[in-house]
This record gives C-alpha cells, structure tokens and sequence, in this order.
C-alpha cells in the first residue's frame, strides 16, 4: 500500500510527499501534461502520474477518511480535476473514474458494500 507518501498539508486534507504512478481504463485522444496541470499528467495509454506537491481534499460524501479510501480519493479527486479543468469529457470519463475508484478502495482493504 502506498498511504506512507500521503502526509497532512494545511489547507487541503492531504498532500503528495512523492510522485504517485497508475494505470487507468482513461484514455484521452492526447497526452495531457506539465503543460496543462501542473501535478497530473496522463497519457494516451492511460498512464496517469501525479507529481509530488499534490494537494486534495480526501474522500467526500457521507464517509470517514480511512487509509483504505486514500489512495482511491487521490486518483479519483485527480480525475475529477481533469474533467473540471476541460481536458476529460465528464460524459465519457466519469463513470469510469468512479469504477476504478471502487475497485482501489477494494484492492486497499475496503469491504464491498462501503467500497460501493
């Protein structure tokens, strides 16, 4: 598990004390880069990389922040920040950021029916 390269920075939850690296079913039409997020990048073959310095807020909703949600609420608020920003299509994309973030939070622990 990679919680240990998530720390506590004030104003936001939790910030990246290191790079974080993960495959994903996203794939955009073009490389989305340093260019165009500062702290996420990710490729055409669905690379995503999240630099160092990263900030977000944690899990939302009516949930607890717990170390098996951490990992899955990072590449999902990711995401997310990517759809906001205009460079995914929120039609297209959403539910599958949401399935990938299910299937973290299951791979991290997380029962079935909290993971849902």
């Amino acid at each position: 598990m990679t919680t240990d390269i998530i720390r506590y920075q004030g104003g936001y939850k939790y910030q990246l004390y290191e790079h974080y690296e993960q495959s994903t079913a996203i794939i955009p039409d073009t490389d989305i880069g340093s260019d165009i997020s500062h702290y996420i990048q990710l490729d055409t073959s669905g690379y995503l990389v999240i630099t160092k310095g990263y900030a977000w807020d944690g899990p939302s909703g009516p949930t607890i922040d717990t170390k098996n949600f951490m990992r899955g609420s990072l590449v999902h608020d990711a995401l997310y920040q990517l759809m906001r920003q205009g460079h995914l299509d929120r039609d297209e994309y959403r539910e599958t950021a949401d399935d990938l973030l299910r299937t973290m939070c299951r791979e991290d622990g997380m029962s079935a029916i909290r993971a849902w």
